[in-house]
């Protein structure tokens, strides 16, 4: 009777710890993946609010431009279509397709509402600050005629990336998603500063509310518990 006491008390002991981890980890999250992007995105929306742009916006750009050569204006025209909407929208829906015949349900509702959810946090935040776009030079690519801040192609981008790592969970594939995640995130964030149609704010600004809607709508969902 005292050993069945004893391990009762030892299994309830587990659980609690098992319990306060997993409340901890929560909290982290929450605030590393959600609570910091937001505070960041705030302090650049404030800035693009009360001073315009930031003295480093046009310089950076003038950087970037100033390594222009013919071959890295076509790869730049070519690279930036893949962040656009006829790309990573359709690859989202392809993405969601797969998760039917699995009845991975969870992670289609996840899908569905970060992809969706992004792009219309995208267009109501740009009608919110109507930020213009800069012009510092023609780079020969279709200019936008929508605002500037956030940058649309950021936003999509980190956010199929993020995506993409939680539904793949503890894969073996994760490792290489991540590596090519960043890579492809940073080559369209740089293709919107070459050709001139961002500032580095709006990219920022952009990654920044990503990360946030999508790690918060994941810990709310919580698509990671299906296998």
């Amino acid at each position: 009777m005292v050993e069945e006491v004893k391990e009762a008390l030892v299994q309830d002991k587990t659980i609690q710890d098992k319990t306060a981890l997993a409340v901890s980890l929560a909290t982290s999250l929450w605030i590393l993946g959600v609570g910091l992007p937001l505070a960041g995105f705030g302090l650049l929306g404030f800035g693009v609010w009360k001073l315009g742009n930031f003295l480093w916006d046009e310089p950076i750009l003038q950087a970037v431009h100033g390594a222009s050569t013919p071959a890295l204006d076509r790869i730049a025209q070519g690279m930036t279509r893949l962040g656009s909407p006829w790309i990573l929208p359709p690859l989202a829906g392809l993405m969601a397709i797969a998760l039917v015949p699995l009845q991975r349900w969870r992670s289609l509702l996840y899908v569905v509402l970060s992809l969706a959810g992004s792009t219309l946090i995208n267009i109501s935040l740009k009608d919110l600050w109507k930020r213009a776009r800069p012009f510092l030079w023609e780079s020969g690519a279709p200019r936008p005629h929508d605002f500037s801040f956030p940058s649309g192609h950021a936003m999509t981008s980190v956010a199929i990336g993020v995506v993409l790592l939680i539904l793949l969970g503890a894969s073996r594939w994760r490792p290489w998603a991540a590596l090519f995640g960043v890579l492809f995130v940073l080559a369209i964030g740089w293709t919107r500063l070459y050709l001139g149609v961002h500032y580095p704010s709006d990219i920022l600004g952009g990654w920044l509310m990503a990360i946030a809607w999508t790690v918060g709508l994941s810990l709310l969902i919580q698509p990671q518990r299906e296998k």
